[in-house]
């Protein structure tokens, strides 16, 4: 089942709200100790993580649960770069990585139990018999219970653990049947604006499409900490009157950027003199060096900074 994005973080009456995590949506299912884990897509992840399926002699039989596969790091926060590392490694290789960088599958539906399917059943009696196998089995690591509640005040709470990489919340209607691809869902994900320097862009100088951001970091090196959204024509035109292109010496010279996160194409870009501040809006979705992985959203140029004027980059607080 999948969700649609909302501008506010409103819980309604008759709706109940989970924290969305910063991971890999997954299905697990047992069915006679066969264990399959598969992302949205359909791709089998399970050699991956095989403390996944070391943990799923705890399930019982013939039990299906959705939820979102993560990783926590020593601190306590969401390592998403961590997980996405361990996805392409096998064998003895995902068993060295299980054991440094543990999995765990974060279960928030349930859709199957002991063979009946629950799909029809409304959110609330599927939240009620997913609470009731964690307590009855004692679900231990790799099984995390996502919390869930109708508490207004509690998903305010929520909003606030941006730093622990928690991206929103989830909306679901108590009453609805699970219905899978349909939109039922809401989401809201939670953003912030902040400065960054242009260091480069893509398209044509005269009318940039895309603009590379970067922060000096306490050593005074300019690195790239993510990349803007397509700009709309007005935009592109405000900012490239306001660009020169890059001087001999460029910090970036030499350098290459992906076109999204994990994407192994190449960007053509043409660099220019980091002078421009921008104001973006941002998910608090960082890699562990402090980069957005997610594109940022133009705001504004602001000319009127320096970019000294810009805190330096530091990685995600712990």
């Amino acid at each position: 089942m999948l969700s649609t994005p909302v501008p506010v973080p409103e819980l309604r009456p008759g709706w109940a709200a989970e924290p969305k995590w910063d991971g890999f949506r997954a299905l697990v299912s047992v069915d006679a100790g066969r264990v399959t884990l598969r992302s949205r897509r359909g791709t089998e992840m399970l050699p991956a993580f095989p403390e996944i399926g070391a943990g799923s002699a705890q399930l019982p039989d013939a039990t299906a649960m959705d939820g979102e596969l993560v990783v926590w790091d020593a601190a306590g926060r969401l390592a998403f770069e961590q997980l996405q590392n361990r996805l392409q490694r096998r064998g003895a290789g995902a068993a060295r990585a299980a054991g440094k960088w543990p999995a765990h599958f974060v279960a928030f539906d349930l859709l199957r139990l002991s063979s009946t399917d629950t799909t029809s059943w409304p959110y609330r009696r599927r939240r009620a018999a997913l609470e009731s196998v964690f307590a009855a089995r004692q679900l231990s690591a790799p099984w995390t219970l996502c919390p869930s509640t109708t508490e207004a005040s509690v998903v305010r709470e929520w909003l606030t653990w941006a730093s622990v990489g928690m991206e929103g919340v989830v909306f679901k209607r108590l009453t609805e049947a699970y219905r899978p691809s349909a939109r039922g869902w809401q989401k809201y994900k939670v953003r912030e604006t902040s400065e960054a320097i242009i260091g480069a862009v893509t398209g044509p100088l005269a009318a940039p499409r895309t603009l590379l951001l970067g922060r000096y970091d306490t050593q005074g090196r300019l690195q790239y900490v993510g990349r803007t959204t397509t700009l709309a024509q007005a935009a592109g035109a405000a900012v490239a009157g306001l660009l020169a292109p890059g001087p001999g010496g460029h910090p970036w010279t030499g350098w290459s950027f992906s076109a999204g996160w994990g994407s192994q194409e190449k960007l053509n870009v043409t660099l220019v003199e980091p002078e421009l501040v921008v104001e973006v809006s941002v998910d608090v979705a960082r890699d562990a060096a402090g980069r957005w992985r997610h594109p940022a959203r133009w705001h504004r140029a602001r000319p009127d900074l320096s970019p000294t004027d810009i805190p330096h980059l530091t990685s995600p607080p712990s």
